[in-house]
């Protein structure tokens, strides 16, 4: 994870220049940039996406109401571009896709935490969230295998639960339908095992 410092903050032009191997976000005005998720990272987003689309996005077997986007570019005034790992809003805020960028703050977040990204997750874009009002904020840590479920509550970030590797999950906004987080870890490698 880099940061880059200039005089100038950080413009789109600066993200457009990045090679296609390197995620860049501008927060605050500071260009962001990590290399591209490694498979476990992606296969998570991939895993949770399946949980949420169905259910919610296209309402089969849920309650729908949602649009579930994995790494979306999101636009928002005095932020050209950041890109959660993967975001939900509600249809009743925005009840078709943007056909160009998408201007209006997430109902949900979800960050995998990873041992490179996990500093600037917590750091940098918690904060940031906060500020723009996403109402729900989830961290995967692939390290620990959980998932820490927080709300915005008057501006700060309320703990309302840490899920476990082999837990049945409903946490919110999803709490409708519940998510066996077991299945997002992968098998299981036995002492001594390769």
């Amino acid at each position: 994870m880099s940061a880059s410092t200039k005089n100038a903050p950080a413009t789109m032009a600066d993200l457009e220049l990045l090679p296609s191997n390197v995620k860049g976000e501008i927060i605050d005005g500071v260009l962001y940039t990590q290399p591209r998720p490694r498979f476990a990272h992606q296969d998570v987003i991939g895993s949770l996406a399946g949980d949420l689309r169905s259910p919610y996005q296209r309402g089969r077997g849920g309650p729908g109401g949602w649009w579930i986007v994995p790494e979306p570019g999101v636009q928002l005034p005095g932020s050209p571009e950041f890109s959660p790992d993967i975001a939900g809003w509600r249809k009743e805020r925005m009840p078709q896709p943007p056909v160009g960028a998408i201007t209006l703050a997430p109902d949900w977040v979800c960050e995998i935490l990873s041992p490179t990204t996990r500093a600037y997750d917590t750091r940098i874009k918690r904060p940031f969230y906060a500020r723009m009002g996403v109402s729900h904020l989830w961290y995967v840590d692939l390290e620990s295998h959980t998932v820490s479920v927080s709300r915005l509550s008057d501006g700060h970030w309320v703990e309302l639960g840490v899920y476990g590797e082999d837990d049945v999950m409903r946490a919110e906004p999803f709490d409708a339908v519940e998510i066996a987080l077991g299945e997002w870890w992968g098998p299981k490698v036995e002492a001594g095992g390769a």
